[in-house]
């Protein structure tokens, strides 16, 4: 057990590195040369970090976004975050071996559906992979399950999601992307998918369909066509009227003024955005080809399921434009809410950012600009229902107003407390 907990934690919960073995494998199946083996997987590596890198900058800067947004407007009630119900569940609970069997599990089952059905997709996200091993257990004591039984069925379950996920998602990657060579690794994809059927209902088709990437701009706002400075023409006022909102205390770092303060915390969401998008363009240039070796050899067709970010350089725009509407919509979420009788769930802007800015992407490719708006408010109130629904579940095992994000997670929580426990109990 000692050796398996070593290998999650320290190698199968860590992307960079899977995705660089996974390099390195596919490289050393094509039979490639030991320098270009060597030059790929670190490059891989090396894409993949900087990635992270840009990640990170993006996450500091909207933890402080978050938190002058909660004090700018008084806001009180669930923040919901799966690194917070994993911790009591692998510590409180005492279900830590469970968590990891169930990693484990799902990996294989993912492979083995891969290997022997149409999905041909290998799930590359590896802290996903643990967000969803960590719900199907918790699901599984919700119904009363033992050790294996609970292991056993969040493997089938988990490993399930992991192929069906990408697979449903495919056609609009697809048409994102403009080829078939990767796929979408992020278990938010029922909610992309809701923003997809939301923008295919209220959003434009045929001639009336005009993307977000390709709005027109007057001759003296054409900079703003540089990526970069359309982000921070939308960021930095967002910024800058929430702090005025939130005032010194809250605002403020430090001795620095605390309007200053919030224009260099957009003005770092930029570069953010922009060292992203240098290793999403890193990183593609090595993972697709050298995920050829294990296409051919072990998984024929296989697809790399890549984390949503890869996404992001295909559709800019209508990244920062997801990430607007759902942030509207789940603050309409935030008050209507209550008036169902569930719990108030305050916006989680990473979640925002990284699944609205996706699920925007999938808004506009189906429904046009006014898919992408109506689709992305619907959106924000969909990844708010799910959460609040998910905190009544877990009053069961004892969590007090907790919940989590990603919306494919929630699902596999919600089929355990809200199907599987009512049969167990007429039966």
């Amino acid at each position: 057990m000692v050796v398996i907990n070593f290998i999650i934690q320290n190698i199968l919960t860590q992307s960079a590195i899977i995705i660089a073995l996974i390099a390195l494998l596919g490289l050393v199946l094509q039979k490639k040369s030991f320098g270009t083996v060597l030059t790929g997987t670190f490059k891989t590596l090396l894409g993949f970090e900087v990635l992270s890198a840009g990640s990170t900058v993006i996450t500091a800067s909207l933890t402080y976004f978050g938190k002058i947004f909660q004090h700018a407007f008084h806001l009180n009630g669930v923040v919901p975050s799966i690194e917070a119900i994993n911790g009591q569940a692998m510590n409180t609970l005492g279900l830590g071996n469970e968590i990891a069997f169930t990693f484990l599990g799902i990996f294989i089952v993912n492979i083995i559906i891969a290997r022997f059905s149409p999905w041909k997709y290998i799930f590359l996200t590896g802290q996903a992979l643990l967000w969803m091993s960590t719900m199907t257990v918790v699901g599984g004591k919700i119904c009363g399950f033992n050790t294996v039984v609970t292991v056993v069925l969040g493997s089938i379950i988990g490993g399930i999601f992991a192929v069906a996920m990408p697979a449903l998602a495919q056609p609009f990657v697809r048409k994102i992307t403009g080829n078939d060579a990767i796929a979408l690794g992020h278990f938010c994809t029922v909610g992309y998918l809701f923003e997809a059927g939301a923008a295919w209902i209220f959003g434009e088709r045929g001639e009336n369909k005009h993307s977000v990437e390709d709005i027109k701009l007057p001759k003296a706002l054409e900079f703003m066509q540089d990526t970069y400075l359309s982000v921070a023409v939308v960021m930095v006022p967002l910024y800058l009227i929430t702090a005025a909102f939130a005032g010194p205390k809250w605002a403020g770092v430090g001795t620095t003024n605390y309007m200053v303060e919030s224009f260099l915390q957009a003005v770092q969401f930029v570069v953010g955005v922009y060292v992203l998008l240098a290793g999403v363009r890193l990183l593609l240039g090595e993972i697709v080809p050298a995920f050829r070796g294990i296409a051919m050899k072990l998984v024929p067709d296989a697809k790399p399921a890549l984390d949503c970010p890869v996404l992001f350089p295909y559709s800019p725009n209508a990244v920062i434009l997801g990430f607007v509407t759902t942030t509207i919509g789940t603050v309409i979420g935030m008050f209507l809410m209550p008036v169902m009788g569930l719990a108030v769930i305050l916006p989680g802007m990473l979640t925002n950012f990284f699944a609205g800015g996706t699920a925007g992407i999938f808004g506009n490719v189906v429904g046009g600009r006014r898919g992408a708006i109506i689709g992305g408010v619907l959106h924000g109130l969909f990844i708010t229902l799910l959460p609040a629904l998910l905190v009544v579940a877990l009053q069961s095992l004892g969590f007090v107003n907790a919940s989590a994000t990603d919306s494919d997670t929630i699902v596999a929580a919600l089929m355990y407390a809200f199907i599987f426990a009512p049969i167990l109990k007429a039966i």
